[in-house]
């Protein structure tokens, strides 16, 4: 019995004589056999079997229950423990088979303590867990008990681990901290829980949560409980997600000035080309990037002309060629190529061209991170692409003549055999309306045809005119962004709006410079049977009505805005007055004094724009 008396048996070892010294203080009686030879017996197996003080060499025939046994012995494996119990056993034993001998230890006389203490053993050895006890009071702490699930967690029989510090367990990546922790709970006499790679007796490496517990009788420290659980699958977990979160972290990291200064380019640069090329140097800089560039579809040529570039000099690509930009451009969304990625420049659904990024591989993240800011790019081009209407003297004109159900004032127009004339749209309400005088249709009937119609309401905010020729000021609102929101998002400004007979005539404005066939298709897209009648090129000489119109609602507050055009539209500067200020106030939901104060404003503010060139004492 090379363990029973302290010989090492594995990567550990304890002092000779701990683990006798363990097995001594058992109540449990406690046999050992070698070759039908006594080798060991505790006091307790003295006592109760009438043995000899040192019953070594002994013969184990003499013993009134070794025939019911010895063949226990010799059909048990090596390394193995089993029950026994029978009428010719003074009470219930396990014996624990080794190379050449056995142990066999019984269970108390065989009363209801043995019992209890044989459904204990039973639940300790058949626990999910490796359950191990260490004996407190010798040397190094040696294991007097380990269960069968620690030797399916660690490999180790039990024959080769009694006798020893459980340290045999630990290898070069166990966690010196966590081992420290262990012994100073030991040293302490304390609980711990750690965790850290031990290794099995083949050499793999698991983690194990060890979890140490001082035994004490009357108050005195006697044992330590020790439990293995191997937490491999939840700890490789674990980690997995750390270096998830680790990564992440980087990138968010390494993004974040990214995202600040592209945003900001967007938002800040006055005009396309200044924003398209701080975009791709600034992009250019971050560490994984080759170069980066900036292409449009040139329809004419069949090509995507270069724009902007940084860190490389790309040539125009055939909108056919096989690359990751025809296809971004074709498709409307991100494609990622060996070298290249492209993602397409496009704000509500009108198409500025593409950005391609030259680098490594580019992951998911990184895929988002760049689709969103090519989405901030495009809205960026988009804002200065629309504020040229205002600053160019080169402007295109087209007309068109919309015969689509689709839009509002054509099919109100049919529904209630009426004329819409555009006048101006007003952000008032959350919601964006477009104000239209209607000829030809009392409120109730058009109120009446407006509900017939999906997604369209008005609202009369003026009626006049005769009761035979009813003429109304109307708010026209619709669920979807309206025709003259939706243009001015693509750069394009509405100059009017006549619909009657379910057809729509439409004149629009938008710069030279702009893409005009997209901003065609788009609307013959957005409502089938769109006419174009006419595209034509003027130059602008001083400032136009509209420029002087925008600088006035530039200086007017919203309020004031709509108290003045609700005035001259309901005709309350005409006499004899069709509507009162009363009825204007009600018709923007404020009190009448409210009214009149937004009113006089904006009309001292309309004479100030109109004569800001006089001095104080001009009489001209």
């Amino acid at each position: 019995m090379a363990n029973i008396d302290g010989t090492p048996g594995g990567r550990g070892s304890g002092e000779p004589g701990a683990a006798r010294a363990a097995l001594d203080s058992l109540i449990d009686p406690v046999v050992a056999v070698e070759e039908g030879r006594l080798s060991y017996a505790n006091a307790a197996a003295v006592e109760a079997f009438d043995l000899p003080p040192d019953p070594a060499g002994g013969s184990a025939a003499e013993l009134a229950w070794w025939t019911a046994v010895e063949p226990e012995i010799r059909e048990a494996t090596i390394g193995t423990a089993r029950e026994v119990s029978g009428e010719a056993l003074p009470a219930p034993a396990r014996i624990h088979r080794q190379d050449g001998g056995a142990t066999v230890t019984f269970d108390g006389d065989g009363g209801p303590p043995a019992r209890d203490r044989a459904v204990k053993d039973r639940a300790m050895n058949e626990a999910p867990v490796g359950i191990t006890i260490a004996d407190a009071e010798s040397e190094d702490v040696p294991l007097v008990y380990a269960n069968e699930a620690f030797e399916r967690v660690t490999g180790y029989p039990v024959s080769e681990v009694v006798g020893q510090n459980c340290r045999f367990l630990q290898g070069e990546e166990s966690d010196p901290e966590a081992i420290e922790a262990m012994w100073r709970a030991v040293e302490e006499a304390e609980p711990v829980t750690v965790e850290l790679v031990n290794y099995r007796k083949d050499g793999t490496s698991f983690w194990n949560e060890v979890t140490i517990a001082p035994v004490r009788e009357a108050g005195e420290l006697t044992h330590f409980v020790g439990f293995q659980n191997d937490v491999t699958k939840r700890k490789r977990a674990e980690l997995a997600l750390e270096r998830r979160t680790a990564e992440l972290e980087h990138v968010l990291s390494r993004i974040e000035g990214l995202v600040r200064d592209v945003t900001a380019a967007a938002a800040g640069a006055t005009d396309r080309p200044t924003l398209e090329t701080a975009v791709c140097e600034r992009i250019a800089e971050e560490a994984g990037y080759e170069g980066v560039w900036i292409g449009e579809r040139d329809a004419g040529r069949g090509t995507i002309e270069v724009r902007a570039s940084a860190g490389i000099d790309p040539e125009a690509l055939p909108l056919n060629a096989d690359h990751p930009a025809p296809e971004a451009i074709g498709e409307g969304e991100a494609r990622l190529g060996p070298e290249e990625a492209a993602f397409p420049l496009v704000h509500n659904d009108v198409e500025y061209g593409v950005l391609v990024v030259r680098g490594g591989a580019i992951d998911d993240r990184e895929r988002a991170i760049l689709s969103a800011l090519s989405r901030a790019v495009a809205s960026g081009i988009n804002a200065r692409e629309t504020s040229r209407i205002l600053e160019t003297d080169a402007i295109v004109a087209v007309s068109l003549r919309i015969d689509d159900r689709g839009f509002a004032p054509a099919a109100l127009s049919a529904a209630a055999d009426c004329r819409l004339e555009y006048r101006r749209s007003t952000h008032l309400a959350e919601e964006p309306a477009a104000l239209f005088t209607v000829s030809g249709a009392t409120p109730g009937a058009l109120e009446d045809a407006a509900a017939n119609l999906e997604g369209v309401s008005v609202r009369t905010v003026v009626e006049r005119g005769t009761e035979g020729s009813p003429e109304l000021l109307v708010e026209l609102r619709t669920e979807e962004p309206g025709f003259v929101e939706w243009l001015s998002t693509r750069g394009g400004v509405v100059r009017s709006i006549s619909a009657g007979d379910g057809e729509a005539d439409v004149a629009l404005e938008l710069p030279a410079a702009a893409d005009v066939r997209a901003v065609v298709e788009a609307i013959e897209e957005r409502h089938p049977g769109t006419d174009t009648r006419s595209i034509r090129r003027h130059e602008r000489a001083g400032e136009t009505r509209a420029e002087f119109a925008s600088r006035l609602e530039a200086d007017l507050t919203d309020r004031q805005l709509a108290a003045l055009r609700r005035a001259y539209l309901g005709g309350y500067f005409e006499w004899p007055r069709p509507t009162t200020g009363e009825d204007l106030a009600e018709s923007m939901g404020v009190a009448r004094p409210t009214f009149h104060e937004h009113l006089r404003t904006a009309e001292r503010k309309l004479c100030a724009a109109l004569f800001e060139g006089d001095e104080p004492g001009d009489t001209a």
